[in-house]
């Protein structure tokens, strides 16, 4: 019976791993527990009052009516935190995918038109149908390319855009709304003298609001106790002085109903016109959404799953253009308040979601009242906490060539959001080739002191010690790929470049890696103009997937069978009867156990 046994549990196993899949929300159930739960619904509570003006602002930018950003924020922020794979990223509209859209769409119609509205629902869909092909053709490790340094690179970007987004609304100056970074400095100093105080007011006392309640009463979220008592400044400053001369403005009145449905365009113009813009959207926003995710996971020690992510993302957008959401992505703002709001689990995404729920249909004339300048205050706090800093002085002391990546892509997040994160994979990758295209390759000598080990111990050569002159011994620690070719031969042909004599090579092959075709074929090239000198290529101790590219590809012919060997005694014993007998009558290196007794043909030594 006890087979049977067996054959149910694997049958329930393979079930509950095919449930996982389908229904990835089901992994974090363990994690749903009172305590948690409370803390997640603070965090939705903050989340969902840090959204309202964002999302009104972000479908203005978009060419939308005000609602829209609004609906972005509902359906689509539910749907990827059930399906998505981290635990604190939050879905929804964003600046990036908010400019992409508009200036995607509207050269085609009307912004605001219902006909501009069905081809940005249109773009929605393929976005979302791009993105969840993606997911489930297993693509997710393309975020394996981007590294950490890159992460930290772009979140400090992403947290200076965040806090000179909103030097405006914190100083109460007349802006351009996307202006770049610099530019908003230039226009602080122009502008200094008109600094309204009103608004400087209430966004400082916000400001030092959050500030005391996170130094002192951590239990409870600053963001809500800055807002409140933003909230509070504001009408006592209102009230004193009246709104005509504060000219503090709020949120303002909005529509208090749930995301209607709707039907994206489906004609053969809307498809084709923007198929094109939703593929460059589904690039920006898996990368935002897999980035943030990536950022914060490194915080809170959470495993990414990359291939959930984009199905998470990919489901989100494509159900959100049927409940009039725009293209969604993960949200830096609301990311980085959900997780110092002390979220626990995706819980607090569908939390805020509901919340906004209910602020829209309950308590909409309420949210009206809150402040912009406190909003503003509290976006500050949260870029602040997106900086790194530790890993960014870290980064700074200890590695040159990250400190590029990081600047770099610092540097190009800020000029532009949506290319800074590929600037700084590029620069990654850039030095991770250079350094794979030269593989360390080490000169190896037996070990004088353990010579009559039959195990053959060697070390690496330091100059001290004797070494045959016939015979040069390399580990090549890496990959024989297309890159990495030219530094091999270049090594292998200066071998005899300084000792005519030596004609063979034995490389141990334990630490390679990976080969391909034109490092097999840079091997074949090498040990034929040995065999021409003379002498030969041998390989020892090589990988299955090695012997499989040289076998199929038919260059062991070419090494020579009899020059392949899987350990280093046999090695060293097949080859040394090849070595020239004269060469070694002479010779007093006598490095191998078989030079001490015989000469290579088999003549015993006279002295």
């Amino acid at each position: 019976m006890s087979w049977l046994k067996r054959d149910r549990f694997g049958k329930f196993l393979a079930c509950n791993l095919w449930l996982y899949k389908v229904f990835p929300f089901l992994k974090w159930q363990d994690r749903v527990t009172p305590g948690n739960l409370r803390h997640d619904a603070i965090a939705g509570f903050t989340g969902a009052l840090i959204v309202l003006p964002q999302a009104v602002a972000f479908a203005t930018i978009a060419g939308l009516p005000p609602e829209y950003g609004i609906y972005a924020a509902m359906v689509p922020t539910l749907v990827a935190a059930l399906f998505g794979s981290s635990w604190h990223l939050v879905s929804g509209p964003t600046t990036a995918i908010s400019i992409v859209v508009f200036a995607s769409v509207s050269p085609y119609a009307e912004p605001g038109s219902p006909a501009f509205i069905g081809m940005v629902l249109t773009l929605t869909f393929l976005t979302g149908l791009f993105q969840l092909a993606m997911g489930l053709a297993k693509l997710g490790a393309l975020v394996n390319f981007i590294s950490h340094t890159v992460v930290i690179g772009f979140t400090a970007g992403a947290a200076l855009l965040i806090a000179a987004s909103q030097m405006k609304n914190f100083f109460g100056l007349d802006i351009p709304r996307g202006a770049p970074a610099y530019k908003v400095v230039e226009e602080l100093f122009l502008q200094i003298d008109k600094i309204n105080p009103y608004i400087l007011a209430v966004a400082v006392i916000s400001l030092l609001a959050g500030l005391l309640s996170r130094r002192f009463i951590p239990k409870v979220p600053y963001m809500i106790v800055a807002m409140v008592v933003g909230g509070l400044a504001a009408a006592a400053l209102n009230a004193e002085f009246g709104v005509a001369t504060t000219k503090i403005r709020t949120v303002g009145a909005l529509a208090a109903s749930l995301p209607p449905l709707s039907l994206p365009d489906f004609s053969l113009h809307a498809l084709k016109n923007t198929f094109f813009s939703a593929l460059a959207v589904t690039v920006l926003a898996l990368t935002e959404a897999v980035s943030i995710s990536r950022s914060i996971a490194a915080k809170s020690e959470q495993h990414i799953n990359g291939n959930q992510e984009f199905i998470g993302q990919g489901l989100s957008n494509l159900v959100g253009s049927f409940f009039s959401a725009y293209a969604s992505s993960g949200s830096f703002n609301r990311s980085g308040v959900n997780y110092e709001a002390g979220a626990r689990t995706p819980l607090a995404a569908v939390f805020s979601s509901v919340f906004l729920f209910a602020v829209l249909l309950l308590v909409a004339p309420l949210a009206a009242h809150l402040p912009i300048p406190a909003m503003a205050a509290v976006l500050f706090l949260v870029a602040w906490s997106l900086v790194d800093f530790h890993h960014i002085h870290a980064i700074l002391k200890v590695h040159r060539e990250e400190t590029v990546v990081l600047g770099v892509t610092f540097i190009g997040t800020v000029i532009d959001l949506e290319k800074g994160i590929f600037f700084g994979i590029v620069t990654a990758l850039i030095f991770y080739l250079s350094r794979t295209s030269r593989p360390a390759i080490r000169s190896i000598v037996p070990d004088p002191a353990d010579r009559e080990n039959p195990r053959r111990k060697f070390i690496i050569e330091t100059g001290a010690e004797p070494d045959c002159p016939q015979l040069k011994m390399l580990r090549i620690e890496g990959g024989i790929y297309f890159g990495a070719v030219d530094h091999i031969q270049h090594a292998l042909v200066a071998v005899g470049e300084n000792t005519p004599t030596r004609r063979h090579i034995l490389l141990f092959s334990k630490g390679i890696n990976v080969i391909d075709l034109a490092g097999a074929e840079m091997l074949s090239r090498e040990a034929l103009r040995r065999r021409r000198l003379g002498g030969g290529l041998y390989l020892c101790g090589m990988r299955e997937g090695f012997c499989r590219i040289l076998r199929l590809g038919g260059y062991q012919e070419d090494i020579g069978r009899d020059h392949i060997f899987e350990h280093k005694p046999d090695a060293i014993a097949g080859i040394y009867p090849r070595l020239d007998p004269e060469i070694c009558r002479t010779c007093q290196s006598r490095i191998f156990r078989e030079c001490q007794d015989q000469l290579p043909n088999g003549e015993a030594r006279q002295d």
